[in-house]
């Protein structure tokens, strides 16, 4: 019966559903950018402000630091398993199909829950523009949780950037290249308002709240590692680069190079913009808030800066929708053409898009995006990223040690430090994510063992294949 945990063989050209290769380096490393350079900057630094103060530097530090180890570690495994479906399917090759299953549940989660959050995010720049220009009622632009009805203009976008999937990857990829180019100048314009403006004394004290995760007295987990789990989305979004393996001209080098550059490019900007942000204001001002560098630019006598980034985060956040909804197509096109979810979902167009695919992630998406909150929702994409990137970076080991001689475009350096590190660095975050949210990651877990023992395990193509295998050996 090919055994209880059958692994996956990668014969990518001969799969009967290839989808278009149209990709090349700075499109994958504008995706990148893209989806890293978003919400985590725009949104995240106030949520995590407010759990940890000024010390949210060293939270981002820490977490991108362990997002870059995990970052290597996907560059190596991207350029020797060049498919399509990222950490799924490394896990599928590697480890077998029932931790590939749990690793795709959670991308899974990771991707919905991101795409949503984002589209909240733009909404909440959004939202004061509508209003003051059209009139809309905030009633309309506001989910239950913050007094409205549904977020409509959530709803919006996650639509807008389905139909830009659905009329082709490559046209998508180049006006996200186009986008990314306008979001960084308006983060540069941040910068050049706000430096002259930094005052050392904002950052006192730095680190109100200690260092590992604790709880206030107001019912709110705090510390520099309850910041940093919380914000470690700031600076994911390269995985998704790597479900684009199929759609890449020369995924062997391109894939490592979008990677790698996107992280180095997003660790200098938070870093430059982060300091800027905590240096102009002091840390109450903003924490919590949904447009904090916005608040910043008011309130040091800014207003028409802060317009204009208000402006170019409704026009340049979609760009983290689209890399994400973009992965999460991917992943499920993946796990529906092995078998594991319906098959009829892996259904191409004419032009070699995912339509069905995209039409479903956009039906999960939207309404999630239509009533839930952001903070929570952030946290619970966090656990299912941590899960994935940990076991990539297990993946890179093992096939280091099981398959020496396979040709690898990229090989990281000091591979069985940065493996171990990237690993107990995800793992440690895990275990800060707040004691709810790990519940919730649990219970979704617990569903999706479900989902597979009843569907997945029944018409795993992998599984179906080995049997007839074994059939025709003992034939």
């Amino acid at each position: 019966m090919g055994g209880w945990n059958v692994r996956k063989r990668i014969t990518v050209n001969a799969q009967e559903r290839s989808l278009t290769r149209s990709l090349s380096w700075p499109h994958l490393m504008a995706m990148g950018v893209g989806a890293i350079v978003g919400t985590g900057i725009l949104t995240l630094i106030g949520i995590g402000a407010d759990k940890a103060g000024p010390a949210v530097l060293l939270s981002f530090l820490i977490a991108g630091f362990v997002c870059a180890c995990a970052a290597l570690a996907y560059a190596e495994m991207a350029s020797t398993i060049p498919a399509s479906g990222s950490a799924y399917t490394y896990n599928y090759v590697v480890l077998g199909e029932v931790v590939a299953w749990i690793i795709g549940w959670s991308l899974i989660l990771e991707y919905s829950l991101v795409a949503r959050a984002v589209g909240v995010s733009w909404s909440g720049y959004a939202a004061p523009l509508l209003h003051d220009w059209l009139g809309l009622p905030m009633a309309l632009m506001q989910g239950p949780h913050a007094g409205g009805v549904a977020n409509v203009p959530a709803l919006f976008i996650i639509l807008v950037i389905a139909g830009m999937l659905v009329i082709g990857t490559r046209k998508s990829a180049t006006l996200n290249l186009a986008l990314v180019v306008v979001k960084l100048s308006a983060l540069v314009l941040f910068v050049w308002f706000a430096l002259p403006h930094f005052n050392a004394a904002n950052l006192e004290p730095f680190n109100p709240y200690g260092f590992g995760r604790t709880m206030g007295e107001d019912g709110v987990e705090r510390g520099i590692m309850a910041a940093a789990a919380i914000i470690f989305s700031a600076f994911y979004g390269f995985d998704a680069i790597a479900t684009a393996a199929e759609e890449t001209r020369n995924p062997k080098r391109d894939l490592a190079i979008g990677i790698i550059g996107s992280m180095l490019v997003c660790a200098a900007i938070y870093t430059v913009i982060a300091t800027a942000a905590l240096g102009a204001a002091p840390f109450t001002l903003f924490a919590n808030s949904p447009e904090p560098l916005a608040l910043i630019l008011r309130e040091i006598g800014q207003p028409g800066a802060a317009h204009f980034l208000a402006v170019t985060a409704v026009l340049t956040l979609p760009t983290v929708i689209l890399a994400f909804f973009y992965g999460q197509s991917r992943i499920f096109f993946v796990m529906a053409r092995d078998g594991l979810l319906p098959r009829g979902l892996s259904q191409l167009s004419a032009k070699g898009a995912p339509l069905r695919i995209t039409a479903f992630t956009t039906a999960v998406v939207g309404t999630i995006a239509l009533f839930f909150p952001l903070g929570e929702i952030v946290a619970l994409a966090n656990a299912g990223t941590l899960v994935a990137f940990s076991s990539v970076a297990l993946c890179m080991l093992i096939l280091r040690r099981r398959s020496p001689e396979l040709p690898r475009g990229f090989r990281t350096p000091l591979a069985w430090v940065i493996g171990p590190v990237a690993i107990a660095g995800c793992l440690y975050l895990l275990a800060s994510l707040p004691q709810k949210t790990q519940l919730w990651f649990l219970i979704w877990n617990v569903i999706g063992v479900g989902a597979y023992l009843l569907y997945g395990r029944r018409f795993s193509v992998a599984r179906r294949e080995a049997r007839e295998a074994e059939q025709a050996a003992a034939d």
